[in-house]
């Protein structure tokens, strides 16, 4: 772990206090330290073991309506010194932005700021080794495997330190761990290959490694003998594993800076029905070791649970202070983490509220139509929200899983899909952007 001659609250104490002896009107910065281990393996021995341990800080200085910002790794006196120097230098001859600015010191949030997201301590390299070997040699049991491309384990911390001229300071830490990997089947000269990966804060909340490898080698397996499909209408059930995606393209559609500039295809639908009624978008910072939970946002304000889309109608715009500032509405807490940067906009823990029919009712409702369980390059109109992406997945008749099918694109627009679209019960909290399977009746399909 990295250790600090001085404390990174008193380092940026001295680099803002600096900042503001350059010149600067205000200003804000961070400090971040990370440490981590991975191992990777191959042919039932350890491949590689990488170790990392960095530390960097980041500055901005504001001078009026400007702003620059610069970052580096020299934490020593003289280094924080030529920084502050540089970055209100910088600042003074960059041209205006008038919608920068930190926030105002009443905005701030309050309370416990601080945050402690430690799951698993360090993992040693020698137990990522036996994961990995273990989740390797399952996903090679499974029948006509031929071969496991990649498989690792890694276990991360990383810490932050953030503060600013207008008085806001805090601090955030957390690990996480992984195991993934990848194997590869073939099939009359035709190879397939399918994944299965875990990221959690703590390893008891993921399956064993054994489940893992198994996991990757009966997707692959699934997945042989693939079939292309004829250019149709059918219904289009998409699997927890890429129904994420769907939500991704909303966070597009509402954030603040796009509704600013006007390039989104939801601009003009606030307060209006988005979705089908019994649909909740929720967002969530206060998940108990949450991958993205946090207590305050990239700029310092306060966060709070939210029903971005509550009963099918869509309720916030996702705003930081800039985006805030040029529609002439208030920021609500989806800062992405500035302090050194320009802040963006991002959310927390997002998730889309779990319907009532599990995936297999959701098939036996539509009759037929295709499981995706693989997409490829999505591309979105943001003007117009026109939307395809190519898929692999299954062909399902009768409400059973028929046979395998890839080369296959999907069109059709945001807007409507989003409309009829229906949520499955089997929702998991895997990530920062959790779905449950999602049914989407009458779907264009366009074989190769």
């Amino acid at each position: 772990m990295t250790e600090f001659k001085i404390p990174p609250a008193d380092l940026l104490a001295g680099l803002l206090d600096q900042c503001l002896k350059a010149g600067a009107d205000a200003a804000d910065a961070r400090i971040g330290s990370a440490e981590g281990v991975s191992v990777s393996v191959r042919d039932g021995k350890m491949e590689s073991i990488e170790r990392e341990e960095s530390t960097s800080v980041s500055l901005r200085c504001l001078f009026g309506k400007r702003q620059a910002h610069v970052s580096g790794s020299d934490l020593s006196k003289d280094g924080l010194f030529a920084l502050a120097e540089r970055c209100a230098a910088m600042a003074r001859a960059v041209p205006e932005d008038k919608y920068c600015g930190l926030a105002e010191p009443e905005e701030l949030a309050t309370g416990e700021l601080d945050m402690d997201l430690t799951g698993d301590p360090e993992i040693a390299a020698d137990t990522l080794e036996r994961e990995s070997l273990a989740a390797e040699a399952a996903a090679l049991d499974v029948k006509g495997i031929k071969t496991v491309a990649g498989c690792g384990a890694s276990w991360n911390r990383s810490t932050r330190w953030v503060a600013a001229t207008n008085g806001f300071s805090a601090w955030k830490t957390g690990t996480s761990t992984s195991l993934g990997l990848a194997s590869v089947a073939e099939k009359d000269g035709a190879m397939e290959r399918d994944y299965e990966s875990w990221s959690v804060r703590r390893t008891a909340d993921r399956p064993s490694a054994e489940t893992i490898g198994r996991t990757a080698g009966e997707r692959t397996i699934a997945r042989l003998g693939a079939r292309k499909l004829e250019t149709q209408k059918a219904a289009v059930l998409y699997d927890r594993r890429v129904s994420g995606g769907l939500l991704g393209a909303l966070m597009s559609a509402i954030s603040g800076p796009s509704i600013a500039r006007g390039v989104s295809f939801l601009k003009d639908r606030m307060g209006s029905d988005v979705f089908a009624k019994g649909v909740h978008v929720i967002d969530d910072p206060f998940r108990p070791l949450g991958m993205g939970s946090r207590c305050h946002d990239g700029e310092g304000r306060p966060v709070r649970k939210t029903h971005l889309i509550d009963d099918g109608r869509l309720t916030e715009w996702l705003l930081n202070g800039p985006s805030a500032r040029q529609l002439g509405l208030q920021p609500n807490g989806f800062g992405a983490l500035g302090f050194g940067d320009p802040p963006g906009v991002t959310t927390s823990n997002l998730y889309l509220q779990a319907g009532e029919k599990t995936p297999a009712e959701l098939m036996q409702q539509a009759g037929k139509g295709l499981l995706v369980t693989d997409m490829f390059g999505p591309s979105i109109n943001a003007n117009t929200g026109d939307y395809s992406v190519g898929v692999a997945g299954f062909w399902f008749e009768n409400g059973e899983i028929a046979y395998p099918v890839s080369e296959v694109t999907i069109a059709g627009d945001l807007p409507a899909i989003f409309a009829r679209l229906i949520p499955a019960s089997d929702l998991e909290f895997r990530g920062t952007r959790d779905a449950p399977s999602i049914l989407v009746e009458d779907m264009s399909l366009a074989g190769s």
